[in-house]
């Protein structure tokens, strides 16, 4: 309950941040214009960006017959959860790396790329398809979808201050903050909007890491998996994101190649947080302590599969899976 309460609280803080600059800058008649307009923007990427998203990764919907492993590891976990069967795809990319997408536990689709299925145990790739689900479980695209529509919506009210110089009430007069204030709520409001939502998408994967973890049994499992793809995120890049990165935050770990203030800027909590809290998960329930948070495993190759080969993004699916 901790963690949905930290997001209720910065949810909470996004509106009130859009109320105060929707006084400051928009006026009631911005405030509802903001407000809408980036509601339809967000409500029409949240009812089709799972199509969206799967698209523009050129992801290839798999099955028992395509990838039983994989397809059964999802069945199996989706059992234990009480979830319906999501579909499931894979992703031709290099880059270990796993992502949920869809409105509702319905509507779910669950994708692994095929550079994760080559480096993890099923024990690790358990724990990161728990992630995943935990996500769909917690519906967190809809509430990453409601902090996306408050934080756009002061984005317009910015916007419309620097287009047309500061809002008007609805008696004609100036913005009650001035020109000075309509100038630094232009500036400031949408970094601290676009922090507190990378702040809810921080909390949210620790919430799924703990899911994870205790769907799959294993904090262990998945805080080797995490080194794993951190050491494969940083190496091999994943140019599909690179070309979208507001599609990062869908990933278990980054994707993109970071820079300057990453920790401050980033979607994902540091993996040295993640790590330190499932080994926590693992000492309380009784597993014996590793060293997972000082293992660098060897760099992922550009690996082939069993057959020797590596089917291109536009091939049609094999038989395909982790432990063929």
């Amino acid at each position: 309950m901790t963690g949905h309460f930290r997001t209720l609280v910065l949810i909470s803080a996004l509106m009130g941040l859009f109320m105060a600059v929707g006084f400051l800058i928009g006026g009631e008649g911005g405030m509802l214009i903001a407000f809408l307009l980036a509601a339809g923007m967000n409500l029409f990427a949240y009812w089709n960006g799972d199509k969206l998203v799967l698209s523009m990764y050129g992801a290839q919907e798999v099955d028992d017959s395509t990838a039983p492993e994989l397809v059964g590891v999802v069945r199996e976990l989706a059992g234990r959860t009480g979830l319906p069967m999501p579909r499931v795809y894979i992703i031709e990319s290099e880059q270990p790396n796993a992502f949920a997408t869809g409105r509702n536990p319905e509507h779910a689709a669950v994708a692994a790329t095929s550079g994760i299925l080559r480096i993890l145990t099923r024990d690790e790739l358990m724990g990161v398809l728990g992630h995943e689900l935990t996500h769909v479980r917690n519906r967190d695209s809809m509430t990453m979808t409601i902090a996306a529509t408050i934080a756009g919506a002061i984005g317009m009210l910015a916007h419309f201050a620097f287009f047309f110089g500061g809002a008007r009430g609805n008696d004609g007069r100036g913005s009650p903050g001035g020109a000075v204030g309509a100038i630094a709520m232009m500036i400031l409001a949408p970094l601290a909007a676009t922090l507190v939502q990378l702040a809810i998408s921080r909390g949210r994967e620790f919430e799924a890491d703990r899911g994870g973890a205790e769907i799959s049994g294993n904090p262990l499992g998945l805080a080797s998996a995490l080194v794993k793809l951190e050491a494969g995120a940083q190496q091999l890049p994943n140019l599909q994101a690179e070309q979208h990165p507001a599609t990062a935050h869908l990933f278990i770990v980054n994707p993109l190649s970071g820079g300057g203030m990453q920790s401050l800027f980033s979607t994902h909590p540091s993996t040295e947080q993640r790590i330190a809290r499932l080994e926590a998960m693992a000492a309380a329930m009784g597993q014996a302590p590793s060293r997972i948070g000082a293992r660098a495993p060897a760099a992922p190759q550009h690996a082939q599969s069993a057959s020797g080969t590596v089917p291109s993004a536009g091939s049609a699916p094999h038989h395909r899976g982790p432990w063929d």
